[in-house]
């Protein structure tokens, strides 16, 4: 018998969940609207972490560009009546320039030491705002934010969420794009060995200056567009769950691959909110700290290398003889 064929297996797999994507809000129902919307964004948000890691380097603070991107863009919205749409890329560019700002400091840190950096970052960032900056900010009040499209818009929700899609699938596209081009030949060799790399002639700190506000401008983009859909931000957007929120999506989808953040994003999004339907609002919590704890232990690369597993595992079972006789039989 055949085994199966894992890329083509993954192919079909990519074609079927941007079906489903495309035709999701036919069903009209808002819940599930807003829902898709909010994964989206996470992936976009997931991405740019799985970005980050791919150039060497690690966040725990990521929460820190994701807030940054999204009071840059609310406030550069509001004051001079940009488009949402024009102020979404330069809450992005604000998210990148502060990125590499702490890059420069921080770029030759080991990849742990960099990541409290950031977690230490974030944590400043959010006393900033609602303390020295709250003149501007809120504080913890918080500001009203210019939803992304107007509500007198006939069918504004639909139209949003194709536009949040496309933005999507472009995050991708483009992280794709990097990852196959000189930068990303760059970017491995210094993730696999920084001695060799340099020794070849790639500069490390350039490298991960780009990684950094590459990273950082995603994220601050998918923050942007997260408060620009809800028409309200506060500071609790830079807490410290939204940061790990990238993290166990990523790996637990597959760290270092480009389908691992949106796998890991969807499925435990799906997985959290039928629990929470089905009225485990905290056990949910333990549930799917227990799917964690047995992905992380019987599939280390995530659940992206679930056909290839599927394969070896199939393939072993062809060769084993007593199966082999038994089928000659």
């Amino acid at each position: 018998m055949k085994a199966p064929d894992s890329g083509r297996l993954f192919r079909y797999s990519t074609l079927l969940c941007l079906a489903l994507a495309v035709i999701a809000p036919a069903s009209g129902d808002i819940y599930l609207l807003n829902l898709l919307v909010l994964m989206l964004i996470f992936i976009i948000f997931a991405s740019s972490w799985n970005l980050l890691a791919l150039s060497g380097q690690g966040s725990l603070g990521h929460a820190a560009f994701f807030g940054i991107g999204a009071y840059a863009s609310t406030l550069i919205a509001v004051k001079t009546g940009l488009s949402p749409f024009i102020a979404l890329p330069l809450g992005g560019v604000v998210a990148a320039g502060v990125g590499l700002l702490i890059g420069l400091t921080c770029v030759r840190l080991k990849e742990w030491f960099l990541a409290m950096v950031t977690f230490g970052f974030a944590i400043i960032t959010q006393t900033l705002v609602v303390s020295v900056l709250a003149p501007v900010t809120g504080g913890w009040s918080g500001l009203a934010s210019p939803r992304l499209l107007s509500a007198a818009i006939p069918g504004n929700s639909f139209i949003e969420y194709y536009s949040i899609l496309g933005i999507a699938a472009l995050s991708i596209l483009a992280i794709r794009a990097l990852m196959g081009s000189k930068i990303g030949l760059a970017f491995a060799a210094i993730r696999e060995n920084e001695t060799e790399a340099r020794a070849s002639g790639v500069d490390p700190v350039r490298y991960r200056l780009l990684g950094f506000a590459a990273s950082a401008f995603l994220a601050g983009v998918a923050g942007a567009l997260e408060i620009h859909h809800f028409g309200y931000v506060t500071p609790d957007i830079f807490g410290i769950d939204i940061s790990f929120l990238p993290v166990i999506y990523t790996i637990f989808g597959g760290l270092g691959t480009l389908a691992g953040p949106v796998i890991g994003t969807v499925i435990l999004t799906i997985v959290s909110e039928g629990l929470m339907n089905f009225g485990l609002t905290f056990e949910r919590f333990i549930i799917i700290g227990l799917i964690l704890i047995l992905v992380v232990i019987f599939l280390p690369r995530g659940l992206v290398s679930l056909p290839e597993e599927i394969r070896k595992r199939w393939k072993r079972h062809g060769d084993n003889p007593v199966v082999s006789q038994t089928k000659k039989e």
